[in-house]
């Protein structure tokens, strides 16, 4: 029996012992793959983890209420527990009062749990456009990789927000608004100049029964 939640756009964090539980990177990486009711095995093949280390994380999650049972399915002659996320993505709540290292750890692994999360949609969407090529549909597409030079913390916190405001600016003028799950997380410690990967791609929405 199948009984899908409707899941909130954005959840924040304000009790400290589902903070606590989403300190854990590989949790942040599980609820990503949670959007519709999904098994153990089902999250554990997509991350090519066991389903029993994935079961384990999820009664965590599920116990402080991050994501919920909403059903079972009969495969073969096993019955599978189903789970839902809550929420689309997590913030992390300010009034938590969290040690600033703390804070920082969990928002960086929160920002790292959506791009792996992004990645592995947009591998997927890029196969089944190419499917469409493939049958002869012409599909649209555009992509960016660029590598940006960044010194410091002030430079990093400059360039992101920036970044987001030309998305925003460009999204809102066609009709959307920043993107859905969109992410970012900066350290605190001043730091040398690094290297960045920026990496933009637009490409037709893949439909619900396509996905």
């Amino acid at each position: 029996m199948l009984d899908a939640i409707e899941l909130a756009e954005t959840y924040t964090v304000v009790n400290p012992e589902q903070a606590v539980v989403l300190l854990n990177p590989l949790r942040g990486q599980i609820v990503s793959h949670m959007r519709t009711p999904v098994s153990a095995a089902e999250v554990g093949r997509a991350m090519g983890e066991t389903p029993q280390r994935i079961n384990y994380h999820l009664k965590a999650l599920e116990k402080v209420g991050l994501v919920r049972k909403t059903g079972t399915r009969q495969v073969r002659n096993l019955v599978e527990v189903l789970y839902q996320a809550i929420a689309k993505t997590f913030v992390l709540s300010d009034a938590l009062g969290l040690e600033p290292s703390a804070a920082r750890r969990m928002k960086e692994d929160a920002s790292l749990s959506h791009l792996i999360g992004t990645s592995d949609k947009l591998k997927r969407d890029a196969v089944k456009l190419m499917e469409k090529t493939e049958a002869g549909e012409t599909v649209h597409s555009a992509s960016l990789s660029a590598t940006v030079r960044l010194a410091g913390e002030e430079a990093r916190q400059s360039f992101v927000q920036e970044y987001l405001e030309a998305v925003r600016r460009l999204t809102e003028k066609y009709g959307a608004g920043l993107p859905e799950g969109s992410s970012s997380a900066a350290a605190d410690a001043p730091a040398p100049e690094e290297t960045y990967q920026v990496l933009v791609a637009v490409y037709p929405t893949i439909g619900e029964g396509e996905d």
